[in-house]
């Protein structure tokens, strides 16, 4: 398990280096991600420890909620106050979210709608 972390610290630490040395606009954990992933599909397969890693991180997703719902009560008063536009975006990204998956799904599936 040990090695599994320390692969997936690795690569958000070459993205953060790369972050930080060129693409100063993308966070390096971005870039990490997106450097593993191509690492997992080029080598078709996730490492047996990496697999555990991330079974027990997703496991326990839910805790990284809670910075977030901390923000959201810590700042109330604004939220209350821009509630309605809260609200549409939320909405609005919600339906558009929605719609670009059903989009992509279409494409990379090849079927097309039934006419």
């Amino acid at each position: 398990m040990i090695s599994g972390l320390v692969q997936i610290l690795l690569w958000q630490g070459l993205g953060e280096l790369i972050s930080h040395e060129w693409l100063k606009t993308i966070p390096g954990p971005v870039i990490g991600l997106v450097l593993l992933l191509v690492f997992l599909i080029w080598r078709d397969r996730v490492p047996d420890a990496m697999g555990l890693v991330a079974d027990g991180l997703s496991q326990h997703l839910g805790l990284l909620f809670v910075p977030a719902a901390t923000g959201v009560i810590l700042f109330l008063p604004q939220l209350r106050e821009h509630a309605l536009a809260v609200f549409t975006a939320l909405v609005v990204s919600v339906i558009a979210t929605v719609a670009v998956t059903v989009i992509v799904l279409r494409l990379l599936s090849g079927n097309t709608p039934h006419e």
